[in-house]
């Protein structure tokens, strides 16, 4: 399945346009990390902690929004956007969402 977030596939044709798709996940941050990546952000560096469940969590959206594409017969995903956010009261969750349009291309 080929995923792009541009609207085309240069070179391919997209002959039918099957609609919107998307894939979530929400991931708890360990509480450990969390203190850790606030040590890490007052002395400066990089929280490989948090880098890995942001990764983690982006694989896991699109892997759900390339299964719902499947499903409707889709052989690409165009025009894919990708949002993260944090949640819950203290930002102790995070989201990521993929979305994007089903196609079928020849």
């Amino acid at each position: 399945m080929l995923i792009s977030t541009t609207p085309t596939l240069e070179g391919k044709r997209i002959v039918t346009y099957l609609g919107l798709v998307s894939g979530e996940a929400i991931l708890g941050a360990n509480v450990f990390r969390d203190v850790f990546a606030s040590v890490r952000d007052i002395v400066g560096g990089r929280s490989g902690a948090y880098e890995q469940e942001l990764r983690r969590a982006k694989e896991i959206a699109v892997q759900e929004m390339t299964e719902q594409a499947s499903a409707l017969g889709a052989t690409a995903v165009v025009g894919v956007d990708l949002d993260y956010e944090t949640i819950g009261s203290n930002g102790s969750m995070l989201m990521v969402s993929a979305s994007g349009t089903a196609v079928v291309y020849e």
